[in-house]
């Protein structure tokens, strides 16, 4: 019953345009050797296929960012080169944070995949990747997932 509104009040405020929280855990870098580790609040704030992310990092330090989605490959397409995709994809952060594999078996290819580049007022860079995966037995969206990585050698989990 919780995931379905969780899933109702996800899919209201994705075509409301209003926000979602998440939460950034470091686990791997120099933040998640940290004991206690610190948990960082994102904010994501859209419309459709684009929007805003922000977060606060530790000192105060405040990032923002857009995200945007990830257009779907188009085999026809010369934009999507090898080169191109290197340098923009998570593949190995995805799967350090989920599990090998991870990546190609459920982010690759998604309806919904997004991402941000998020700088910080005190020189951090962030590479956020975000997905929503469908639920195969009702056919809707499910919570999304997502990973990031700093500029820092951090490699964090988003959660929802």
């Amino acid at each position: 019953m919780r995931s379905r509104l969780n899933v109702a009040l996800l899919g209201f405020c994705v075509l409301s345009g209003c926000s979602l929280t998440g939460r950034l855990y470091p686990v791997k870098g120099p933040l998640a050797t940290l004991s206690p580790s610190p948990v960082y609040v994102a904010k994501i704030t859209g419309f459709r296929n684009s929007g805003d992310f922000s977060v606060v990092l530790g000192g105060g330090e405040v990032c923002k960012g857009r995200w945007q989605e990830v257009p779907r490959s188009n085999t026809s397409s010369k934009t999507g080169t090898p080169e191109n995709m290197a340098a923009t994809n998570m593949s190995a952060e995805w799967d350090t944070v989920y599990g090998t594999g991870f990546y190609v078996a459920h982010v690759l290819g998604a309806k919904l995949y997004a991402r941000a580049v998020v700088t910080g007022n005190r020189g951090t860079i962030l590479n956020v990747e975000i997905y929503r995966p469908l639920d195969q037995a009702e056919s809707k969206p499910g919570t999304p997932k997502g990973v990031a990585k700093d500029n820092k050698d951090n490699i964090y989990k988003l959660v929802f």
